[in-house]
C-alpha cells in the first residue's frame, strides 16, 4: 500500500519540543488562550478559559525541564475538557445552569487527573448540549457552536465544543464523552479524529452521567498518533501491541448503513475499501429496532436521573432537553425492560459479526453538516430533526458497546466521516486501519488554523 505522508501530531510534537527545551510550556499555554480569545468568537467552542491554573501548572512543567526532572510524555500539552468533567477549582455545569451553584470539584476527573500527570494542561471547558442530550451543541444557556469549516452550520453534538475546537485549530487535543454518538457525530461534521473506547474501559469518576448503561469517554485529536497516545494515557498507561494492517480483517456494514448517505460519502467508503483490499458487506438484523432501544435506553435513564430536579427547577432546564427527559421519566418500566431484552439480542448479533470480521466501516452521518438556519437532514424522503436525528448509524452501535474509531475522510469541501467499528477491547486493530488510512491520504484531519503549531518567537 503506498500513500502520502502527514505531519506528525501536534501534541506529540508540542511536547518533544517542550521536554528538550525548544518551546517553554508557558508560552505555549498562554499562546494557546491567547488564540482562544482572538478567534473562538466566532465559533463559540470554549466555555471557559482556565488561566491563571493552566499558566501555573505549565510554569511547574517547566521547573521540572530546567531541573531535569521528567516532565511526562504530554509535557505542556493544552488541552479542553467537556464542561461534564471535573477540573479541580472549577464549577462542573454539564452545559446547564441548573448546576451553577454547585460547589467546585476538589479533584480533576480520573482521566484528566491521568492527562494532568501526563504533563498536558487542560485551557478550558468546552460547549456541549445540556446534560449531553443532543446531537447539535445547540444550547438555550451557552448558545450554540459553530462548525469552524462552514460557521453557518452545526458542529455536532453533544461534545460539539471539543470537536470544533481541534478543528478551529484552537486545541490539539480534547475530551468527549459518548452515549449515542456524541464523539463520533462531530467528529464527523468538524472532520477530526475521534475515540469511543469499549465500554467500561475508562474511569467514569468525576464525569457527569447521562445514561449509566451506555455512557463512554474518550479524545478527540488532529492525528491517529495523538488519539493514540492520548487514549493510551487515559486509558492508564494501556501499551497495545501493532498489528499489521494486512493481517486485519475488514468489512463494510450494508443494509441500514447504506441508505441515506450522500453520494460523496458513498464514493469515500468506496475508496477506502478498494485501497484495504476488502470488498465483504456484512448486513446486521434489526437496526432500526437497535436504535430505537438506544433512544428509550437513553430517554429512561436520563429522564429518572433529573427526575428529582425536574419535579423542582424544571423551568431551568434548556425547553428543549427538559421536554425529553420528562418524556423517559414518564416511559412505563416494560418499555425499559423490553429495550435491555432487545439490546441483549442485538448485541449478541453484533458480536457474531464480529467473529468475521476484525473492523466494521460505516457512516458516522448521513452526509456533511447541517446548517443552523436549517437544522434538519433528510431520512428516507422525509425532512427530520438533525438534533434528535444526526445519530441514525451511531445509536444503533452504542447498544453493544463497542470501541469505535471515527476517522474523517479526505474528502472535497465540507467534512464527512466514518465509523471503524471493532469487537471489545480491539482498539489496537482500530487504530491500525485509521493508521493506514492516514498514511494513505484517504483520512485526515484539516484544522483551518493550528495556532499551537507556532513556535516561540
Amino acid at each position: 500500500m503506498t500513500g502520502q505522508g502527514h505531519k506528525a501530531g501536534a501534541a506529540l510534537a508540542i511536547a518533544a519540543d517542550v521536554r528538550a527545551g525548544r518551546r517553554s510550556a508557558v508560552s505555549v499555554v498562554t499562546a494557546v488562550i491567547g488564540d482562544i480569545e482572538a478567534r473562538d468568537t466566532r465559533f463559540n467552542s470554549v466555555t471557559r478559559i482556565l488561566g491563571p491554573a493552566a499558566v501555573a501548572q505549565a510554569e511547574e512543567v517547566d521547573k521540572a525541564v530546567a531541573a531535569g526532572r521528567d516532565p511526562g510524555p504530554l509535557a505542556g500539552v493544552p488541552f479542553g475538557v467537556k464542561d461534564l468533567f471535573d477540573v479541580r477549582g472549577e464549577v462542573t455545569t454539564a452545559g446547564s445552569i441548573v448546576l451553577r451553584d454547585n460547589l467546585p470539584a476538589t479533584r480533576d476527573a480520573e482521566v484528566v487527573e491521568r492527562l494532568r500527570a501526563a504533563g498536558a494542561v487542560p485551557v478550558a471547558t468546552l460547549n456541549m448540549d445540556e446534560f449531553a442530550y443532543g446531537f447539535s451543541t445547540e444550547n438555550a444557556h451557552t448558545g450554540t457552536t459553530r462548525n469552524p469549516h462552514d460557521p453557518a452550520r452545526l458542529a455536532g453534538g453533544s461534545s460539539g465544543g471539543s470537536a470544533a475546537s481541534v478543528a478551529a485549530g484552537l486545541l490539539p487535543f480534547t475530551l468527549g464523552s459518548d452515549t449515542n454518538g456524541s464523539i463520533r457525530v462531530p467528529s464527523s461534521l468538524c472532520g477530526v479524529w475521534g475515540l469511543k473506547p469499549t465500554y467500561g474501559q475508562m474511569p467514569l469518576r468525576g464525569v457527569y452521567p447521562f445514561v449509566a448503561s451506555l455512557d463512554v469517554v474518550g479524545p478527540m485529536a488532529d492525528t491517529v498518533e495523538d488519539l493514540r497516545a492520548v487514549y493510551g494515557i487515559m486509558a492508564g498507561g494501556l501499551h497495545m501491541g501493532e498489528p499489521d494492517v494486512g493481517d486485519v480483517r475488514v468489512a463494510r456494514l450494508g443494509g441500514w448503513f447504506a441508505e441515506n448517505i450522500s453520494p460523496e460519502l458513498a464514493a469515500g467508503i468506496d475508496r477506502v475499501m478498494a485501497h484495504l483490499g476488502h470488498d465483504r458487506v456484512i448486513e446486521l438484523p434489526e437496526v432500526a429496532r437497535a436504535r430505537a432501544s438506544a433512544f428509550l435506553i437513553s430517554a429512561a435513564e436520563g429522564g429518572n436521573l433529573h427526575l428529582p430536579r425536574l419535579r423542582r427547577r424544571a423551568m431551568q432546564y434548556d425547553p428543549a432537553t427538559r421536554g425529553r427527559l420528562m418524556a423517559g421519566a414518564m416511559l412505563p418500566a416494560a418499555t425499559f425492560v423490553q429495550a435491555q431484552r432487545f439490546r441483549r439480542w442485538f448485541r449478541g448479533h453484533v458480536h457474531a459479526a464480529l467473529a468475521n470480521a476484525d473492523v466494521l466501516v460505516a457512516p458516522t452521518t448521513v452526509g456533511v453538516a447541517p446548517r443552523i438556519d436549517q437544522p434538519s437532514i433528510t431520512v428516507n424522503g422525509r425532512t427530520v430533526s438533525a438534533r434528535a436525528n444526526l445519530g441514525i448509524f451511531t445509536q444503533p452501535i452504542s447498544l453493544a458497546g463497542l470501541p469505535v474509531l471515527a476517522a474523517p475522510l479526505a474528502v472535497d469541501g465540507l467534512p464527512q466521516g466514518i465509523q471503524l467499528i471493532g469487537a471489545p477491547g480491539g482498539e489496537a486493530k482500530l487504530f491500525a486501519v485509521a493508521a493506514e488510512l492516514q498514511r494513505a491520504g484517504l483520512a485526515a484531519c484539516r484544522p483551518i488554523e493550528a495556532g499551537y503549531a507556532r513556535k516561540d518567537s
